[in-house]
């Protein structure tokens, strides 16, 4: 059966953008080995994107801080935040990227109140969330704790609580501290202020040692990253040395001339290659939304997954890696946090504000049951960001609960919709775009003892389903 393939205009800047050998590899060879390769890659190319934007790209209204310096959000994520798809809302950022090639850096946390939950969350650049600090994992005293890149030999200083390794030598510290309400936000910039990270050397007050090579990193955007996608992993290789489970799909890209720190030779391949490297891309981008729309359990409509954790976690299953970040980039351990989601009602419809109004009503006594707090954000269906809406509502969370309005019979309701379900009700209602829409339940710290909802998909404890209201 012939097969006709049409290059389109994304493809051919793939020809014009790439640039070292060609493998000789059948087609049928190249389409496999491109699939895995993007489903083993994405995470990392995505990554990449990010920290770009967060703190190589001055000119990006992204632009957070330079390497090994710490940006606070001195307020909550809006719409104007899109370098992360499915934004947090609940809890002020304190975040950054760190450079481990010459030395550790250390994380310094400064006491907080029992009552008041936050987390320290450290995720490489392979996307394993490979250690935490705060309320649920070293509890709510002061501590000073060093993150380390592969292959450091040095001494653990005195007073440091703990070594934290990264498996990469570019890692991200993602800090959350939770905001009882919009006055609250003075005392959480206290304590975000309390919050450090600084070279070894600085902490330790000695001179620092000799700075690691200056790096020309390749700029990157979201067109960049589709036709650039090869390029932009095998930069990011080099800072990721290979782990065990890695070393088959390393081999199997390395025949196509995907390689740690070289440009990928697309140009070298031949035609017919060519088109089955950008087939093998579409087949394995199909896979990974294929995997985010079928992650999980399928618990009244809700998708509760597991999708995050360390390298031992993932244990080289690319795909469940993929479908992670895809779903949301740095997403927390379910043990920090579970994250049930929903585009669609309990029987498949897709939720779309254009069409309908839906509630979501929680039965008395039946609240997410969190040590720390829980939330419903909204997000536009197509983009998975914040939207606009008329009174900047992102979300309703327990911290809002006393100023909500509960049913005769003790449950709650939330409205769920594009316009105001009326002055009595506002104080419930969950602005929704004019369009598809995406829920993402959040429940930080969730009670290991039923009722749960752990194990996610299996615990005790279920979320309700969507309802169409008219």
């Amino acid at each position: 059966m012939k097969i006709k393939i049409i290059l389109c205009a994304a493809v051919a800047a793939v020809l014009a953008l790439t640039t070292v050998r060609a493998a000789d590899i059948t087609p049928l060879e190249t389409k496999a080995i491109a699939e895995e390769g993007y489903i083993y890659g994405l995470p990392i190319v995505m990554n990449y994107g990010v920290m770009y934007e967060y703190v190589v790209d001055k000119n990006s209204s992204q632009f957070k801080a330079p390497f090994n310096q710490l940006y606070n959000m001195r307020r909550v994520a809006t719409p104007e935040d899109t370098a992360i798809v499915t934004p947090n809302s609940d809890t002020p950022y304190s975040l950054g990227f760190m450079d481990l090639r010459a030395e550790p850096v250390v994380i310094s946390v400064p006491a907080i109140e029992k009552s008041r939950y936050y987390s320290v969350q450290l995720c490489d650049g392979n996307t394993f969330n490979y250690g935490y600090i705060g309320t649920r994992a070293t509890g709510p005293e002061a501590g000073d704790y060093m993150v380390v890149g592969p292959g450091w030999k040095g001494a653990t200083p005195p007073g440091i609580k703990k070594v934290l390794n990264s498996s990469t030598q570019f890692s991200m510290v993602i800090f959350r501290t939770q905001l009882f309400n919009p006055k609250d936000m003075p005392n959480v910039i206290k304590i975000q202020d309390g919050y450090k990270t600084q070279p070894l050397s600085a902490f330790l007050k000695q001179p620092p040692p000799t700075a690691a090579p200056a790096i020309k990193f390749p700029k990157i955007d979201k067109e960049l990253a589709k036709t650039g996608f090869f390029d932009y992993l095998a930069f990011q290789l080099q800072f990721a040395p290979a782990g065990p489970e890695e070393k088959a799909i390393r081999g199997k890209l390395a025949r196509l001339g995907v390689e740690a720190g070289k440009p990928f030779d697309f140009k070298a391949l031949s035609l017919e290659q060519k088109a089955a490297v950008v087939e093998g891309m579409k087949f394995g981008e199909a896979k990974v939304t294929q995997a985010v729309s079928n992650a999980g359990k399928d618990v009244n409509g809700w998708r509760v997954t597991d999708p995050d954790g360390d390298r031992a976690f993932f244990n080289g299953d690319w795909l469940k890696r993929a479908l992670a970040a895809q779903a949301g980039i740095y997403g927390n351990d379910s043990a920090e946090a579970t994250y049930p989601l929903t585009k669609t009602l309990p029987d498949g419809e897709s939720l779309d504000g254009s069409k309908h109004n839906y509630t979501l009503t929680f039965p008395a006594g039946q609240l997410p049951p969190v040590n720390a707090f829980w939330s419903v954000t909204m997000y536009d269906g197509k983009s998975q960001l914040l939207i606009k809406n008329p009174i900047n509502r992102y979300l309703i969370n327990s911290p809002m609960l006393p100023n909500m309005k509960k049913n005769a019979d003790g449950s709650l309701t939330l409205y769920i919709q594009k316009d105001s379900p009326g002055k009595d009700k506002e104080s419930n209602w969950l602005p929704a775009p004019n369009d598809l829409i995406y829920l993402v339940m959040r429940l930080y710290w969730p009670k290991t003892e039923p009722p749960s909802i752990l194990p996610p998909g299996e615990g005790t404890w279920k979320p309700p389903g969507i309802v169409k209201a008219n």
